[in-house]
């Protein structure tokens, strides 16, 4: 398992170490919000519904898993429009990987490109969410498929602090948080 430090909650990163799915939507909540409020959610999530599988996501009443964002602490700013996409994201593992989300980068050995496509395709990521997904697996959670670092682009290389991807400890969380400021300023 990697040491995480992707939500500065030591809780929360164990849940996101150890399962997959719980992972995903961390990435999937990484918007409008700072990112380790983000990955922060699976494990409010995951309290509040006594743990986090994508099958039993799928099947709930949306206005109970909505019941479930809404609790304060809310796991989003953006409560009912996220709910529904993880609920979204959970139904695509369910339908597409059995329920086990680490299916997405492992099911049939696939490349970096392969891997790439097929978060792509999943409710809510596009291409920049999943490639910063993409790098974050080959570079905190040892993702060996070929060509993972081309497939993910700038977020895939050694040498940057721009993502979660490259957030390791509260000195990285400070310089990806420059990265983002300066890239806003750029966009000015």
């Amino acid at each position: 398992m990697a040491d995480l430090y992707l939500s500065g909650d030591p809780v929360a990163d164990d849940l996101l170490n150890a399962n997959p799915f719980a992972l995903l939507t961390g990435m999937l909540l990484d918007q409008q919000i700072p990112m380790e409020a983000a990955f922060s959610g699976p494990a409010k999530m995951a309290d509040r519904l006594g743990g986090l599988d994508a099958q039993q996501v799928a099947q709930m009443d949306p206005e109970e898993f909505l019941d479930v964002f809404r609790q304060k602490p809310a796991v989003h700013r953006f409560p009912k429009s996220m709910a529904g996409r993880v609920q979204d994201l959970a139904r695509s593992v369910v339908d597409d990987y059995d329920g086990d989300a680490s299916g997405i980068w492992t099911a049939g050995n696939p490349d970096g490109a392969e891997v790439l496509a097929r978060l792509k395709a999943l409710p809510g990521f596009g291409e920049q969410k999943a490639k910063i997904f993409l790098a974050l697996l080959g570079k905190q959670f040892g993702l060996e498929a070929a060509g993972w670092r081309e497939a993910a682009g700038d977020y895939g290389r050694s040498d940057v602090a721009m993502s979660i991807a490259d957030v390791t400890s509260p000195e990285s969380l400070v310089a990806v948080r420059e990265y983002k400021r300066q890239q806003k300023a750029q966009k000015r």
